[in-house]
């Protein structure tokens, strides 16, 4: 009996093992290396966990699915058919790295940065990942990155680094741009000078671009919504890279970066540098720059982590503003009339030069397996200006060169302490703290024919400027700041800005419901002081504003892949220093009245579709603005020709819908694509003055009229539909191609003077790029990769400051009024980058 069950179960176990059949394969990421803690599933249940991305897995069935799946990547399902074999090979399994986890990304600071993943209530969002970023920033800033997210306009300006960025129909002013969770938009008029951030590509990691009310904690009262820029700083691979990049009209760039990596003993070192140089698309923009990077991280303990950076971007380029479309048509599109005759060649009529040195260090604590603690205390210096050119009384010489200076000292500190309560509930809070001093002036940066300046103020009486600082030198606008009152020219005034904020957040998550409650309160409070219009030095009376925001949301998920969300909020921001006072250079106490707190109140709708292979969003929004101060200029360079517009009461109504895919067709197939709809108008009319250069108020000289009717005139400045399409093709393991198509229509002239606004032709530009990756070794990679800007030399305005009507008897172009001042938009540009990875 024993010998017949002995002979039976071996029988048995024949058939069993005749019956198995044999899959084999590797599982690798986008560089072909074999992922480990792979987790393999077959018929919903786990076969194995895959080590070093080499599996052999035994199955009874014919056919069927295997299911692949890691922590932070995409999951793969494979079919098989063995078709009569006893064994088959799946070959490689590509797994790819998700947009999302953006938290991994960042080992710092995690609490301070406000990314998607921060709360469980979905937001309107956008993500651009390392590899779409190294692919495609190429020369360009990061607007022109951001073009094919749904409702962002860019304009790529005159000259290296002038670019600007428009969200949801609002301008960057009112967008929050955060590196590492640290605000950089400039205290006094939140403007954002790309030339200061002409680096900040080649070391980010990820780019989340939140539309509308997003998940920002801080005190940040952002209207269109919130741009962060998330740079890995205790990087925990060794390693770097050095690359080369030629580009169209004499542009080159080399870059180097290095990483130690986090050593045994918790150190970790990364350092870049990098010179570009370039004689710049439009006529006569040269610029030229550096940028460099120095971080160093420490992790005393598994529960501490401190990482010190340092980064700036010096840089000098010249200036190109906006003309009639009439000298368009007659000189070409890359017409630049700032230039002056000398010596027998064009010399710039402005040039930008300025270093703006930011350091941060940041401390994260993990307290315990509920509470952490992250804090960054961060400063900055801001040396330089702009020059413009001083011609003679027949202004056919070049007497000598002023320089517009803002220097500026900034510090802050961002802390925040999150807490688990239980499963179900978390809560956030914190600080927000920075102070600015702003130092304005003008100086000589050359002499030309002339040798001296005569100037004359109430302080320091009649007397010549005979000394220039550094030229246009931005290394030495930091080395030589020019605080010698003797040596200015024009206007010599400071101010100080305080801002303190705190905030908190408290969401419950359970099942398939999210909410969220959210609020921050803050103070402001400004100074001036002036140097020039008074007998002694003169400090204007502080004016200190309270601020807050509300914002509140929920979600339900229905199933794994289908989501809604609603998210509201109401701001009361505090308006700009440059907005509160009537006369910033000739005078240090006219508070303009009229300038109030402005109102903002919005709401936004969202669905979220998350499938296997398609992810889809559709969101919806209503934003009302109201209080608002608009200010423009006309783009002159001529002192005696500019003029600047400042209006109150300004009141704004800005609705839309969006909508936006990603569709993996396969391993080596993407597609992405997005379409926006937006009304965007003014709602009441305003009021409206009239400045000089020199800041003086010409509004009654002028016949200004005090009321600016704008009820029902549509937004300028940003296309109100816009479309986009892409695709991203792996043809084999080294070669790649992508294409972007992006549609701009019912984009307006921008509110200057007029009481009006004129529609501008709509317009659709094609990149393409194609990249060539060589393994060499486990860790070494080259690359070539080739982006081709606007393919087919689309040429179109891409904004006006005029608002000038067509009629029967005018000249046009595509419809548009030739006397309209225009900034046309770039025709094709290219640039081929060689990149060794180590």
């Amino acid at each position: 009996m024993k010998k017949f069950s002995l002979l039976l179960l071996l029988q048995l176990f024949v058939v069993v093992a005749w019956s198995q059949k044999t899959i084999t394969g590797k599982v690798v990421d986008e560089n072909g290396e074999g992922l480990s803690n792979v987790e393999v599933l077959f018929s919903g249940k786990t076969e194995r966990t895959i080590q070093n991305g080499q599996f052999t897995i035994n199955v009874a069935e014919e056919s069927g699915k295997l299911t692949f799946k890691l922590a932070f990547y995409n999951e793969e399902e494979i079919s098989f058919n063995f078709d009569g074999n006893n064994s088959i090979s799946l070959g490689n399994i590509l797994l790819v790295e998700m947009v999302k986890n953006l938290k991994e990304i960042i080992i710092t600071s995690k609490g301070v940065i406000d990314v998607e993943e921060s709360r469980k209530t979905p937001i309107a969002v956008s993500t651009l990942d390392l590899k779409e970023i190294q692919a495609k920033a190429g020369n360009s800033d990061l607007p022109e990155l951001l073009k094919s997210t749904p409702s962002v306009q860019n304009i790529r300006g005159g000259g290296y680094g002038d670019g600007a960025m428009y969200l949801r129909g609002f301008d960057q002013t009112n967008t929050a741009f955060l590196i590492n969770g640290q605000p950089i938009n400039g205290m006094e008029d939140g403007k954002m000078y790309w030339s200061n951030w002409s680096g900040v590509l080649d070391i980010a990691n990820a780019i989340q671009v939140q539309r509308g009310l997003g998940s920002s904690k801080l005190a940040i009262s952002s209207v269109g919504g919130t741009t962060n820029i998330l740079i890995k700083t205790v990087d925990l691979k060794a390693g770097g890279f050095a690359s080369t990049m030629i580009g169209n009209d004499n542009f080159v760039k080399a870059t180097a970066f290095a990483s130690t990596g986090m050593s045994k003993k918790g150190w970790a070192f990364s350092a870049m540098m990098s010179h570009w140089q370039g004689d710049g698309y439009v006529n006569n923009t040269q610029g030229q720059g550096q940028t460099y990077y120095f971080s160093v991280g420490y992790k005393p303990k598994e529960n501490h982590i401190f990482n010190f950076l340092i980064t700036g971007a010096p840089q000098w380029h010249n200036a190109a503003g906006s003309h009639k479309l009439i000298d368009y048509l007659s000189n070409g599109f890359r017409y630049n009339g700032n230039n002056t005759k000398y010596q027998g060649s064009l010399y710039p009529g402005g040039r930008n030069f300025y270093h703006k040195p930011i350091a941060n260090l940041t401390w994260d604590w993990t307290i315990s397996k509920k509470a952490a603690l992250s804090t960054v205390l961060y400063g900055s210096i801001g040396r330089g200006g702009f020059a413009s050119t001083i011609l003679n009384s027949a202004k056919d010489s070049i007497l000598y060169t002023r320089g517009s200076y803002n220097n500026h000292n900034w510090g802050g500190l961002v802390t925040n302490y999150n807490y688990q309560i239980n499963k179900n509930m978390n809560i956030n809070v914190g600080a927000d703290a920075r102070f600015y001093n702003g130092i304005h002036f003008r100086a000589v940066t050359d002499f030309f024919y002339a040798d001296s300046v005569k100037s004359t103020n109430a302080l320091n009486g009649t007397y010549y400027v005979n000394e220039n600082y550094g030229s246009y030198d931005p290394w030495l606008a930091v080395l030589t700041p020019n605080n010698d009152g003797k040596q200015h020219l024009g206007y010599d005034y400071e101010e100080n800005i305080n801002y303190a904020g705190i905030f908190g957040q408290f969401e419950y998550v359970k099942s398939k419901v999210s909410a969220f409650f959210q609020g921050a309160l803050s103070s402001q409070s400004h100074i001036k002081t002036d140097m020039w219009n008074y007998s002694t030095i003169q400090k204007s009376d502080k004016v200190a504003n309270l601020g807050y925001n509300i914002k509140a949301g929920g979600s339900y998920q229905f199933n794994e892949k289908n989501k809604v969300f609603l998210n509201a909020g109401l701001y009361s921001r505090q308006p700009f220093h440059d907005e509160l006072f009537n006369n910033m250079r000739t005078s240090n106490d006219l508070r303009n009245p009229e300038v109030v707190n402005q109102d903002i109140s919005s709401i936004e709708l969202g669905y979220q579709y998350t499938g296997k292979k398609l992810r889809v969003n559709i969101n919806v929004y209503n934003t009302l603005w109201g209080n608002r101060t608009l200010s423009s200029d006309n783009g002159k360079t001529d002192p005696t020709l500019f003029r600047a517009y400042q209006m109150q009461n300004v009141n704004q109504n800005h609705s839309g819908a969006e909508i936006d895919f990603i569709y993996k067709a396969s391993n080596r197939l993407t597609f992405k694509g997005f379409y926006s709809i937006g009304n965007w108008v003014y709602k009441g009319n305003a009021t409206r003055r009239i400045y000089n250069d020199a800041g003086d108020d010409l509004t009654d000289l002028e016949g200004g009229s005090d009321t600016l009717y704008l009820d029902g005139v549509k937004v300028g400045g940003a296309a109100q539909t816009t479309a986009g399409f892409s695709f991203n093709m792996n043809i084999d393991k080294n070669w790649s191609v992508d294409g972007n198509l992006n549609y701009f229509n019912k984009l307006y002239s921008n509110v200057g003077a007029s009481e009006n606004t004129i529609i501008l032709p709509n317009y659709t530009t094609f990149d393409l790029g194609i990249s060539y990756k060589l393994k060499l070794a486990k860790k070494e990679s080259f690359l070539v990769r080739l982006n081709v800007v606007n393919l087919f030399d689309k040429q179109f305005i891409e904004s006006s400051t005029t608002s000038i009507a067509a009629t029967n008897d005018d000249k046009t172009w595509n419809g548009v009024n030739t006397a309209n001042n225009v900034r046309f938009g770039y025709g094709r540009t290219w640039n081929l980058t060689l990149r060794y990875n180590f």
